[in-house]
C-alpha cells in the first residue's frame, strides 16, 4: 500500500515538465502534508537550487547537465517577495501600502521569475534532458530550501557556494552553512563555486519512509502481492504520464487534494482488508498444530486463494483509483471549462452593449457629419458668390484703375504741352521785353535815374496784372498778423501763413527801415512783378499801407528741411540732389542774364530755395537785390549802406571784405548749397574739408552715404564745379551760363533716361512721331495704324474690338510732349 501512495504523489510531479512549462508558487508552510506522499519521485531527480543572477545558475546548470546525464532535473527557487513597494511617492513598507499597488508589484515580481526560470529551462532543453521547476515563496533563500527538502524528501541537491574548501563552506557562506547544518542526512549535497566542484556532503541515512505508518502484521500481505502491485505501479506511471503532459498548474492544485483524500481513503480501506484477513488466518495457524497434514494442504489451499483475492482486490483498487483521478480530472476541466463560458457570455454581454453603444454614437456621429457636409456646401455656394463678387469688383477696380492711368497720363500730357507752351511765351515775352528795353534806352539816355531804370528794364509799359490787397484783407487773412500765422522772421523782414483768394497764401511783411521810402518798395514791387519763371517764386500781390508782398505758399518746405530730415522724409537720392543744383542754376541763369542790368539775390541759403508739390526748386527773398549796371563803379557811401541779410557763412568773403555785391556773391554761395547736397553736411568750413578729401583721393568719405551709389562722371562734375564756385578770389568763380545749365541738367538724366511708355506706339514698340488716335481711345504711329486699317483690319490692335469708325485724329498735344522730351534728351 506505500507503493500505492508513492505512486499517487509521482503523478502531481510529473505535472511539471518541459512540455508545460508551468509555475508553481506555493508557501513554504504549506508542504508537511505532503512530506510522506513525495519520497517516492524526487529519489529519480536531481534539484538544482537557482537564483535571480544568470550567470551562477547558467554555471550550475552546465556542470548538472555534465555531471548528472539522462538524469531529470528539477529547477528550485525561492521566491522572496520585497518588503518595499515602489510608488510615486517613494518606497513604502507592503503592509503601509496600497493593496491594489502591492497586487500589481507582486504580480510583476512574478512575471519577471516566470521569464528568468524560462530562460533556465531553456538551457535544459537545448541539452535534450527533461527538466521541471517548483518555487517556494519565503522570507528567507536559506529557510526555503531546507523547507523544501524537508517537504519533498529530496536526495540529491546542488546549491552554489562561495569558498574554496570545506572550511570556508561552513564559514563563510551563510546559505551553505545553512544547508548543512539543517538539511535532513538523507540528502546529498553538491557545493559548487564558478563551475567547480568544491565540496559534496554525502547522505548517511535513508528518508524516512511512509511505511512505518502500517501495521507490522502487513508486511507478509506486502511480500505476496508486491509483484503485482509492481506490475499496476508500472501501468499507472505510463498512463500518468501520458496525461501529465496537458494538465496545467490550476488543475494541479486541485488534483493535489483529491489525491490527498483518495491516498486517505485508501490507505484506511485497504490495510482493513489484509487485517482482517491476517486476523481470519490466525485460529487456522494455531489449530494446524493440532491437526493432521491433510489440514495443512487444505489450509494452504486456502491462504492460495486468499492471496489470489488479495491480489485481484489491490489491481481493482488501483484501477478504480485511475478511473477516479480520471474523473476528478475532468470534472476540473469542466468546472474551468464552465467559468470559461460565464467569462465569456459576460464579455459578450459586455461586447453587445459597447456595440451598441458605438453604433449609436456612430449614427449621432454620421447625423452631425451630414448636418457639416449641408453647412459646408452652404459655405462653399457663399464662397463661390463672394469669389464671384470680388473678380467683379477687381474687375471693376482694374479697369477704372486703366482708365484713372490714361486719364493720368493725358494730363500729364497736357501739363507737359502747357508748360511747354508757356515756356515758349515766356521766352518770346523776354525777347520782346529785352528789345523794348534797348530800343528805349537809346530813345531816351538822358532822362532820370528811376525813370531810366523803368524804361531800360521795360516794367513802366508792360507789368503783368498782380492784384494790390489793402491792409484789411491781410489783417483778415491773418488774423490781424497773429503771433499763430507767423512762419518765421528773415532779415527783410517777418513771414505769415493767410488763406486769401480761394487759396493759402505766404504774406511778406517788410520793415519799413529797410526800405528808403515808398519809391524803392514800388520799385521793388515792379522787378518781382517782371520776374516770372518756373522756379522762382511768384507774386500774386502786394498791399502799399502795410508794406506786404503776397506770394504763392508752397506746403513742403525748404531744401534745409529735406536735407537734413526736419520734416521726418526719406533719404534723397543723388538724382534727385542733381536735379535740384540743375534747377538753381537755371534760375540764376535767368537772374544774371539781364542786360545790361543785372539782378543779383544777395541772399542765397538753403531756407531760401523751396519746393513745390512736384518738389521742385523755387528761389525766394529775390526781389530785395540792388539793380546794378556791369559798367557802374559803387561809391564808397552806398557800399556803406549796403548789407546783406543772408548767414554769414553763405556770404562772399570779398563782399565782406569790400561791400561790394555782384553776380559772383550768388555764385560763391551757390557752390556751398552744391557742397551741402553732395555731402549732407553743414556748410561751415565744408569748402577746405571737401579740397583735402579729393586731394587725398577719399572724396566717397565725405560723400552722403543715404544718396545711394553716385556715379563717378556725375559727383566728379558736381564736386568740380562747387569748389570752383567756392573759390576766395571772385575772379576765379565761373559764371552761369546756358551751357553750363544744359550740362547739369545732363547729369541727372544722362546715367539713366527710360522713354515714358505712352511715347512709344503699340503696334511698332518705337517713339511715335506722328501720334493719331483711333476711334478705341489709343494713340498710335500714324503710318502703323494706317497701314493696320488698309489691310482691312475693323478692330482695335489693343482689345481685339470692333471700331466704331475708321477715322483718326491728330493728338498734338502728346506730339509735343514727345518733342520737347526729345530736346531735353
Amino acid at each position: 500500500m506505500n507503493m500505492i501512495n508513492r505512486k499517487t504523489i509521482k503523478t502531481k510531479v510529473e505535472i511539471f515538465t518541459p512540455s508545460t512549462m508551468e509555475l508553481l508558487l506555493m508557501p513554504s508552510h504549506s508542504h508537511h502534508d505532503e512530506h510522506n506522499s513525495m519520497e517516492g519521485k524526487c529519489t529519480e531527480k536531481v534539484h538544482v537550487a537557482v537564483g535571480k543572477s544568470v550567470q551562477k545558475a547558467t554555471t550550475l546548470l552546465q556542470w548538472s547537465l555534465t555531471h548528472f546525464n539522462n538524469t531529470h532535473i528539477c529547477l528550485i527557487h525561492v521566491y522572496q517577495p520585497s518588503p518595499l513597494i515602489p510608488t510615486l511617492l517613494g518606497k513604502f513598507p507592503a503592509s503601509q501600502a496600497n493593496p491594489g499597488v502591492v497586487s500589481a508589484f507582486r504580480k510583476e515580481e512574478k512575471e519577471q521569475i516566470m521569464k528568468l526560470l524560462d530562460k533556465y529551462l531553456s538551457i535544459c532543453l537545448a541539452a535534450k534532458v527533461k527538466a521541471s521547476i517548483v518555487v517556494v515563496e519565503a522570507d528567507q533563500v536559506q529557510k526555503g530550501i531546507v523547507d523544501l527538502v524537508n517537504g519533498h524528501n529530496i536526495r540529491k541537491l546542488v546549491i552554489g557556494a562561495i569558498p574554496e574548501n570545506f572550511m570556508n563552506v561552513k564559514r563563510n557562506s551563510s546559505k551553505a552553512t545553512y544547508a548543512v547544518k539543517n538539511t535532513p542526512s538523507f540528502c546529498e549535497i553538491w557545493f559548487i563555486y564558478k563551475g567547480k566542484h568544491v565540496w559534496t556532503r554525502a547522505a548517511c541515512e535513508s528518508p524516512h519512509s511512509l511505511s512505518s505508518c502500517a501495521q507490522p502484521e502487513v508486511t507478509t500481505a506486502e511480500s505476496l502481492s508486491s509483484r503485482s502491485v509492481q506490475h499496476g505501479m508500472n501501468e499507472l506511471s505510463h498512463s500518468e504520464r501520458l496525461q501529465s503532459h496537458s494538465a496545467r498548474t490550476t488543475i494541479c492544485n486541485g488534483i493535489g487534494s483529491l489525491i490527498r483524500s483518495e491516498t486517505i481513503e485508501t490507505e484506511a480501506t485497504f490495510p482493513s482488508k489484509l487485517s482482517s484477513s491476517s486476523s481470519h488466518c490466525s485460529p487456522r495457524s494455531s489449530a494446524g498444530r493440532s491437526v493432521d497434514s491433510h489440514s495443512e494442504v487444505e489450509e494452504e489451499r486456502v491462504n492460495g486463494k486468499l492471496v489470489e483475492a488479495e491480489r485481484e482486490a489491490v489491481t481493482a483498487t488501483e484501477k478504480a483509483f485511475v478511473e477516479l483521478l480520471k474523473r476528478k480530472r475532468l470534472e476540473i476541466i469542466a468546472i474551468e471549462a464552465i467559468r470559461k463560458v460565464n467569462l465569456f457570455e459576460s464579455a459578450h454581454a459586455r461586447e453587445v452593449m459597447l456595440k451598441k453603444e458605438t453604433e449609436d454614437a456612430l449614427g449621432a456621429i454620421i447625423k452631425d457629419q451630414q448636418k457639416c457636409l449641408g453647412e459646408n456646401e452652404e459655405i462653399a455656394s457663399e464662397l463661390q458668390r463672394a469669389m464671384r463678387s470680388i473678380a467683379l469688383l477687381d474687375s471693376c477696380a482694374q479697369e477704372k484703375n486703366q482708365r484713372r492711368e490714361e486719364a493720368a497720363d493725358e494730363l500729364s500730357l497736357i501739363q507737359a504741352s502747357i508748360l511747354t507752351l508757356w515756356h515758349e511765351k515766356q521766352q518770346i515775352r523776354r525777347q520782346k521785353m529785352e528789345a523794348s528795353r534797348w530800343l528805349e534806352r537809346w530813345k531816351s539816355r538822358d532822362r532820370v535815374e528811376v525813370t531810366h531804370c523803368n524804361q531800360v528794364i521795360g516794367f513802366a509799359e508792360e507789368l503783368p496784372e498782380v492784384a494790390e490787397f489793402s491792409l484789411s484783407d491781410l489783417q483778415n487773412a491773418t488774423c490781424n498778423f497773429s503771433e499763430s500765422f507767423k512762419m518765421r522772421e528773415g532779415g527783410y523782414g517777418c513771414i505769415y501763413k493767410g488763406e486769401m483768394l480761394g487759396r493759402t497764401v505766404a504774406i511778406r511783411k517788410l520793415h519799413p527801415h529797410n526800405l528808403q521810402g515808398p519809391a524803392q518798395f514800388h520799385q521793388e514791387v515792379q522787378v518781382l512783378c517782371s520776374l516770372q519763371h518756373p522756379h522762382l517764386l511768384t507774386l500774386l500781390g502786394f498791399c502799399p499801407e502795410a508794406w506786404s508782398l503776397v506770394y504763392e505758399y508752397l506746403p513742403n518746405g525748404s531744401l534745409q528741411d529735406y536735407l537734413f530730415r526736419k520734416n521726418s522724409v526719406s533719404p534723397l537720392t543723388w538724382n534727385t540732389r542733381a536735379r535740384w543744383i540743375a534747377e538753381i542754376a537755371r534760375a540764376f541763369c535767368f537772374l544774371h542774364s539781364s542786360k545790361p542790368e543785372t539782378i543779383i539775390h544777395g541772399d542765397l541759403k538753403l531756407e531760401t530755395v523751396l519746393l513745390d508739390s512736384a518738389l521742385s526748386c523755387k528761389i525766394c527773398e529775390f526781389g530785395f537785390s540792388r539793380l546794378v549796371t556791369e559798367e557802374e563803379i559803387y561809391p564808397s557811401s552806398y557800399r556803406l549802406s549796403t548789407e546783406t541779410n543772408g548767414s554769414f557763412t553763405y556770404t562772399d568773403p570779398e563782399f565782406r571784405r569790400t561791400g561790394v555785391l555782384t553776380p559772383k556773391s550768388d555764385i560763391y554761395s551757390f557752390g556751398l548749397i552744391i557742397l551741402q547736397l553732395l555731402t549732407g553736411r553743414t556748410p561751415v568750413g565744408l569748402a577746405s574739408e571737401v579740397r583735402r578729401a579729393t586731394s587725398c583721393g577719399k572724396l566717397s568719405s565725405v560723400l552722403d552715404s543715404s544718396a545711394g551709389e553716385w556715379p563717378l562722371p556725375v559727383v566728379s562734375r558736381l564736386v568740380e564745379l562747387g569748389l570752383e564756385c567756392c573759390q576766395q578770389n571772385r575772379r576765379d568763380r565761373p559764371e552761369i551760363t546756358p551751357t553750363l545749365v544744359r550740362e547739369l541738367e545732363q547729369l541727372h538724366v544722362s546715367e539713366e533716361r527710360p522713354v515714358p511708355p505712352f511715347f512709344l506706339c503699340p503696334i511698332l514698340q518705337e517713339i511715335m512721331h506722328d501720334p493719331q488716335v483711333a476711334a478705341d481711345g489709343c494713340t498710335y504711329e500714324g503710318k502703323a495704324i494706317s497701314e493696320w486699317l488698309e489691310n482691312g483690319h475693323e478692330s482695335s490692335p489693343m482689345t481685339n474690338l470692333k471700331l466704331s469708325h475708321l477715322h483718326l485724329t491728330p493728338n498734338h498735344a502728346l506730339r509735343l510732349a514727345i518733342q520737347g522730351w526729345l530736346c531735353k534728351s
